[in-house]
């Protein structure tokens, strides 16, 4: 009996893994999904975004489906910045890692899209205001 007991925390803790396992699964496939035909796209912890026909979107992972934020058109693209996400602001150091946000400025508008990595956030800023050239 004793046997038992000291098994069953281990039990109950493979099975929270394997339930966890399979909800990320579900949100990856759902992604794929919801990205397919994109220029451009990211998954990662502080949401999705895609650029699909010259707009920006990005959506948080909510009750199973992707709930769309916001969006932005790219040819209206004015002003790019790469912004620490928690500390007002102050702009990301080249040095900084982690959390960051991309803020996109055009036509009267200021719209912020979380990263929760600073090396892919700068891989997108490249790649956004090449895709801004092109359009215009």
């Amino acid at each position: 009996m004793i046997h038992g007991l000291l098994w069953f925390p281990l039990l109950i803790a493979f099975v929270l893994l394997t339930g966890l396992g399979w909800l990320e699964r579900r949100r990856q496939n759902l992604y794929l999904i919801w990205a397919q035909g994109s220029e451009l796209a990211k998954l990662d912890g502080s949401g999705a975004a895609r650029l699909k026909d010259g707009i920006l979107t990005w959506s948080s992972f909510e009750a199973g489906t992707f709930k769309e934020q916001e969006s932005f058109e790219i040819k209206q693209l004015e002003l790019l910045e790469l912004l620490a996400l928690t500390s007002g602001e102050a702009p990301l150091t080249n040095e900084s890692q982690g959390r960051c946000r991309l803020r996109l400025i055009g036509c009267g508008k200021e719209i912020d899209v979380p990263f929760a990595d600073a090396e892919r956030a700068r891989a997108w800023m490249s790649e956004l205001m090449e895709k801004a050239r092109c359009d215009l």
